[in-house]
């Protein structure tokens, strides 16, 4: 078996990308999934393409599991960490979003990784985030 997941795009526009994901977990878990493959997005009008997201807002509502929301590179960068059991809204506009401080091999994808996984455990989360562009 395998968790139930989704991913749902609410918006991609020229600056803002906002996306719904879900998991109602089997026990078994995620471990660096893909959530948002930015080379998938919109380019701008200019026709450059989406090489990354700062993460401006995180909603979460996490019952029985935590999520790490990860930056891929080759050694995948912490972002920040949805708690279990929680229900909330974590906003970064006030300072323009978390950029990826991923290093070497950075993809400007987001994935998500879950701890303490049962089986019945989920997770919603929404992201808001503001897409930054290849210049050439």
């Amino acid at each position: 078996m395998a968790d139930t997941v989704s991913s749902q795009t609410i918006l991609d526009g020229e600056r803002l990308f906002i996306g719904k994901f879900t998991n109602i977990s089997d026990g078994t878990g995620e471990t660096a999934v893909i959530k948002i493959d930015v080379s998938t997005l919109n380019p701008n009008a200019f026709g450059f393409a989406c090489n990354g997201i700062k993460i401006n807002k995180i909603w979460g509502a996490v019952h029985g599991m935590n999520v790490r929301i990860l930056f891929d590179a080759t050694a995948d960068t912490f972002a920040f960490l949805v708690p279990q059991n929680t229900s909330y809204l974590m906003d970064f506009s006030s300072f323009g979003g978390i950029p990826s401080n991923a290093g070497a091999g950075v993809t400007g994808d987001i994935l998500f990784t879950t701890h303490d996984a049962s089986a019945g455990d989920s997770y919603t989360i929404v992201i808001e985030g503001i897409k930054t562009y290849a210049t050439s």
